[in-house]
C-alpha cells in the first residue's frame, strides 16, 4: 500500500488548532507511515503551536477582513491571490490523498485549491453557527462535520454527519481522579471550588468581574482557581491567596475538572464540547466580540436542553450574584445541570472525524 499522505489546515486560535492536531493524531495511530502537513496563516498562534505537537507547518500570507475599512482590507484581494497560488504550490508538491479543515483563515484558500484540484476535502465544522470560510467551501467539500445538530441552513444536508468536535481524551473519566486533583491544587476538600476559564489569552470582561465578586466567593466559603489569561497574568497575580489560584494557563485540565463544583466559562466551540463531557454546572458568559456572535449560539444551543445557565455581558452587574448565589446554594439544581450537559457528550468525536476521512482515501 502507497504511503498516504494528509494535509490539515486550521487556526488563528486554539479551537482551530487543537481540534486539527486531534484528527492528525488519530490519524497518525491509525497509519503510522503517513505524511501530514499543516498550513496556517504566517503570523498566528498555529505557526508556534503546531511545530510543538511535532508536526511541520508551512504559513500563508492571509488575514480575515476587518469589520471596518483599514489598510488590511485594501491588501486582502492581493493575500488572498497569493495564498489561492501558494496552496496550489503547496498541494503539487505534496500531492495529499485528502485535505482536512477545522476552520480559520487559512483553511479558505488551501481547501479552495483542492476542491479545484478535485483532492477530497473535509471540513470540521466546531460551532452552532458557521464562519463564513466553511459556509463557502462547503458546496464543494466531500464531508462536512459537525458538532451542532440542525446545520442544514448552513451546509447540504447529505454532506453532513454529526460527530461533535475533537476533546482531550483524558477528560472522559474524571470521577476516579478527584483525590489526586485536590491534592494537585492543594485545595481544602471541604469547601465548594469554583474554576473560572477565560480561554488561553484571557477575557478581559470575565476577569472584571471576577475581581468585583472575590469577597462575595470568599464570604461565602468558596475557594477560586481562576485561569486569567497570560495576557492579564501581571494585573492579577495579586489575588493569589490560600483560597484563590490565580494561573496564566492550566496545564492538567483533567485534574482542574475533577477538583471542581461550579465552572464559570466563555462558550468557545472546544470549551463547550468539554463541559459536555466534563459534566459540572456551568454559567456561561459568552464572548459578544466574536464573528457571528457564535459563542451565544453554541451556550444557547446548551441552554435550550436546560445543560447550563448565560448570563450575556450585559447582564453581569445586576444579575451575576444573584444567580451564582442560587445556584451555589441548590445542590438538586447543580446535579439537575450536570445531568443535562453530560447527555449532550459526544466523546467519540475524533475517532467518528477520522472514520469519515478513511471512507474517502
Amino acid at each position: 500500500m502507497k504511503k498516504l499522505k494528509f494535509i490539515l489546515s486550521g487556526g488563528g486560535t486554539g479551537g482551530h488548532i487543537y481540534p486539527a492536531v486531534a484528527i492528525a493524531n488519530e490519524l497518525k495511530s491509525r497509519f503510522p507511515d503517513a505524511e501530514f502537513l499543516f498550513v496556517g496563516a504566517k503570523d498566528k498562534m498555529e505557526m508556534q503551536k503546531v511545530p510543538q505537537a511535532g508536526y511541520k507547518i508551512e504559513g500563508l500570507w492571509i488575514a480575515g477582513l476587518q469589520r471596518k475599512m483599514t489598510f488590511q482590507n485594501a491588501m486582502f484581494p492581493f493575500k488572498l491571490i497569493d495564498s489561492l497560488w501558494k496552496s496550489r504550490k503547496i498541494i503539487k508538491k505534496f500531492k495529499p490523498d485528502v485535505v482536512i479543515g477545522t476552520g480559520g483563515f487559512a483553511s479558505g484558500p488551501l481547501l479552495q485549491m483542492a476542491n479545484m484540484l478535485n483532492i477530497p476535502t473535509v471540513i470540521q465544522e466546531q460551532n452552532s453557527f458557521p464562519g463564513i470560510t466553511n459556509k463557502l467551501l462547503s458546496k464543494k467539500a466531500n464531508t462536512i462535520c459537525v458538532a451542532y445538530e440542525n446545520l442544514e441552513r448552513f451546509f447540504p444536508k447529505e454532506k453532513m454527519i454529526l460527530t461533535g468536535n475533537p476533546v482531550r481524551q483524558d477528560l472522559i473519566d474524571i470521577e476516579s481522579k478527584r483525590a489526586e486533583a485536590i491534592q494537585y491544587f492543594n485545595l481544602d476538600a471541604n469547601k465548594k471550588t469554583v474554576l473560572v476559564l477565560g480561554g488561553s489569552l484571557g477575557a478581559r470582561r470575565v476577569n472584571q468581574l471576577i475581581e468585583k465578586e472575590l469577597s462575595n466567593f470568599l464570604s461565602q466559603n468558596v475557594q477560586v482557581i481562576w485561569q486569567c489569561g497570560k495576557l492579564y497574568f501581571e494585573d492579577y497575580k495579586k489575588y493569589n491567596s490560600n483560597d484563590v489560584q490565580v494561573l496564566a494557563f492550566i496545564d492538567r485540565m483533567d485534574l482542574v475538572y475533577a477538583a471542581v463544583d461550579i465552572v464559570i466559562s466563555r462558550a468557545g466551540a472546544s470549551s463547550v464540547s468539554e463541559l459536555c463531557i466534563v459534566g459540572k454546572p456551568v454559567i456561561f458568559i459568552p464572548s459578544p466580540n466574536v464573528a457571528e456572535d457564535h459563542q451565544t449560539k453554541n451556550a444557547q444551543s446548551i441552554v435550550d436542553k436546560k445543560g447550563a445557565i448565560m448570563l450575556k455581558e450585559s447582564e453581569l452587574d445586576s444579575q451575576f450574584s444573584l444567580v451564582f448565589e442560587a445556584l451555589l446554594k441548590d445542590l438538586g439544581k447543580q446535579e439537575q445541570l450536570s445531568k443535562n450537559i453530560k447527555q449532550l457528550a459526544l466523546p467519540n468525536a475524533t475517532k467518528e472525524i477520522v472514520d469519515e476521512i478513511v471512507k474517502l482515501i
